[in-house]
């Protein structure tokens, strides 16, 4: 396993996991909601940054791996489930979305890999749709998480329509990957 700048920030956005969803667990005498709240909607961003800049350092400093591209994914899909599980456990998130949501993750990942194992993996390459997914998804947990009035914006309501557009955006990703992969699966089960 190499270890460079990238996959330390990657490793720290997945330490940040346990972090994150460890504050909803403290006692509310030993941090008010209002505090425990924004410390997550911050780290949470934190880790959402980590994600961006890891890539762009593994690129410029030229120091890309096999087990950055693994592991950077991962992360990411690791740090969403686990803030839309606190979500849903403090009623900020609907059932219906955090499925959508999970559910096209588990199932992209198993597509992804399965694609590899046929040696197409570059079928299902990221595609411009799941970059906006993840964006929305990154600007909407933070939102949700904090779930108040700045500076006379509503977040928890902005949150709240970016976590459906995200819903859509991920139904809509999902069906762009599968159909991608269709004409691949269909060839190689015919063989």
């Amino acid at each position: 396993m190499p270890l460079n700048v990238p996959i330390i920030l990657t490793w720290l956005r997945i330490a940040m996991i346990p972090l994150i969803v460890g504050l909803f667990y403290l006692p509310s005498k030993w941090l008010a909601v209002p505090m425990r709240d924004a410390l997550a909607a911050c780290a949470f961003i934190i880790a959402a940054l980590t994600d961006w800049f890891d890539g762009w350092l593994a690129r410029r400093w030229n120091q890309t791996s096999a087990f950055g591209a693994f592991l950077d994914p991962v992360a990411d899909k690791l740090m969403v489930c686990a803030a839309l599980l606190v979500l849903l456990g403090i009623n900020r998130v609907d059932v219906f979305i955090a499925l959508i949501i999970i559910g096209r993750e588990l199932t992209i990942s198993a597509l992804r890999e399965w694609m590899a194992t046929l040696g197409a993996r570059a079928s299902v390459a990221v595609h411009r749709l799941g970059k906006f997914k993840a964006a929305a998804q990154m600007i909407a947990i933070p939102c949700l998480l904090y779930d108040r009035s700045l500076y006379g914006i509503d977040l928890g309501r902005v949150g709240g329509w970016l976590i459906i557009i995200a819903a859509v955006l991920t139904v809509w990703s999902m069906l762009y990957y599968m159909q991608r992969a269709w004409p691949v699966i269909r060839e190689k089960s015919g063989q």
